[in-house]
């Protein structure tokens, strides 16, 4: 088996990198950064002993990825911490929508919409391993389970808001559907837009929404013991910006990058037409995120906010609905949904004893340099009054900011390119993994299935590799 190179080391990275040394390869990972796991770091932001995840915080998919799932990453330490109430979503009442793991209480608690909600979630999330494995790749390939998809695929084409119109009569469950559907960054009158919200609550059933103990950089020290205990090697501090770089130009390259930088990384070695097909790749919109540090928890007015992991900010499926919009549209929204994370309320480890962490982001333009703090505290304040004076210490970071940090994330964009129809058949083109260099490959979030943490990108990547080169 010839020599594998992975350049970058997120969870895509690390993905690649272990199912290439599992496959017989010798593998070396190179990233740019002293710390590694690209958006799955956690560092402190405010202050010294408050430790904020990067990227995301609670971790469904990771939970349930196929791939992940078969490594044993529990026995390199990664253990996983699932709160009594995974999601909230509150109302101007002063009431808050839950969504719990175990499907008969969820369907319960939904009330006169739970047998709605059990009809679309049961199928999938009682078949969740051989869902997700036909779910979370290509789109362009005959899944294991045809009419497990096509009962999938029915639902999941179609706009959020339309599905939640003619499946839910409460309009509560409406905007707790919006929430999930929201993650996807599209607008949610935009065809495909329901995708992502079926697919995070069959996952909320089958595996949950926790997060890891000690925050994200526990999945990328368990990925990198399991490489390493495979022989693999990780070089931190190493910036690729050449494939003259590598040790070895005859070894197989995996890039865990956006297609910007595989253009700079690769120059000279693709043909003009793929080259131009790079080119032509969007992206999406951006994420503006604050990191807190408080003095004390949250005062959330519904009681339930107090015993979440997530808290959806948004009010109605209008409310939201109107926000994404107005994202997509390369405008501010003055009411942002705001996801919302409380790890330290679950994880004493990730605040000062006493104190507490917030994680909290909303969507914006790509590239956008509005201040969105105060809209954000705002959103956080109407639901929860009092928040402000809870605030020891913020982090904002901004498009810009999440970008220095780290170069995949292009304006902000931290799925990878946009979510369109076309981006969504060809990620980023027809060849997806490949490239006109059967040599290199791309394994980032800009390939199926794309944003998340799951490392699907990185395992599918290989498989098309062995393919050519054999296994």
């Amino acid at each position: 088996m010839p020599r594998a190179f992975v350049i970058g080391s997120g969870p895509n990275g690390f993905a690649a990198a272990i199912h290439a040394a599992m496959a017989g390869m010798r593998v070396e990972v190179f990233e740019a950064e002293q710390v590694p796991g690209g958006a799955a770091r956690t560092l402190p932001l405010t202050a010294p002993g408050y430790l904020h995840d990067f990227g995301s915080a609670v971790h469904p998919m990771a939970a349930g990825s196929p791939f992940f799932r078969s490594l044993p990453l529990e026995q390199h330490g990664l253990e996983w911490i699932h709160a009594d109430i995974p999601l909230a979503h509150p109302f101007d009442d002063g009431s808050a929508a839950v969504l719990l793991r175990d499907l008969d209480a969820a369907c319960s608690a939904l009330g006169r919409d739970g047998r709605a909600w059990r009809n679309l979630h049961e199928p999938l999330a009682a078949h969740w391993e051989s869902f997700a494995q036909d779910a979370l790749g290509p789109l362009l390939r005959f899944p294991d389970q045809p009419f497990r998809m096509a009962g999938f695929g029915l639902h999941a084409m179609q706009p959020a808001t339309l599905l939640a119109a003619t499946r839910f009569r409460d309009a509560r469950t409406r905007a707790l559907f919006a929430g999930l559907a929201a993650h996807s960054f599209m607008r949610l009158d935009a065809p495909f837009s329901a995708a992502v919200g079926l697919m995070l609550g069959a996952a909320m059933h089958a595996v949950g929404w926790p997060m890891p103990r000690g925050g994200a950089q526990s999945i990328t020290q368990a990925l990198l013991a399991s490489l390493e205990a495979l022989g693999g090697k990780l070089h931190t501090g190493r910036r690729i910006e050449s494939l003259a770089q590598l040790p070895d130009p005859s070894g197989l390259v995996f890039c865990d990058v956006t297609p910007r930088q595989l253009l700079q990384i690769a120059e000279g070695h693709f043909t003009p037409a793929y080259a131009r097909q790079l080119r032509r790749y969007r992206y999406g919109p951006g994420a503006y995120k604050i990191d807190y540090a408080l003095h004390s928890p949250v005062p959330w007015a519904a009681p339930e906010c107090r015993r979440a992991l997530t808290v959806h900010v948004g009010g109605s499926i209008s409310e939201i609905a109107a926000a994404e919009a107005a994202v997509l549209r390369g405008q501010s929204p003055e009411k942002p949904f705001v996801l919302v994370a409380q790890p330290s309320l679950f994880d004493s480890s990730r605040a000062p004893a006493g104190k507490h962490v917030l994680w909290a982001y909303c969507h914006v333009p790509h590239g956008s340099n509005v201040d969105m703090t105060e809209r954000i505290e705002a959103q956080i304040e109407r639901f929860a009054p009092g928040f402000r004076d809870c605030i020891l210490l913020r982090r904002v970071s901004t498009p810009r900011t999440l970008e220095v940090m780290n170069a995949n994330l292009i304006g902000g964009d931290i799925n990878g390119g946009a979510f369109t129809l076309r981006q969504l058949l060809l990620r980023p083109t027809l060849h997806q993994y490949a490239t006109s260099n059967k040599r290199i490959y791309l394994c980032s979030s800009s390939t199926p299935p794309g944003g998340g943490v799951h490392g699907m990108c990185g395992y599918h990547a290989v498989e098309k590799a062995l393919l050519t080169h054999g296994s």
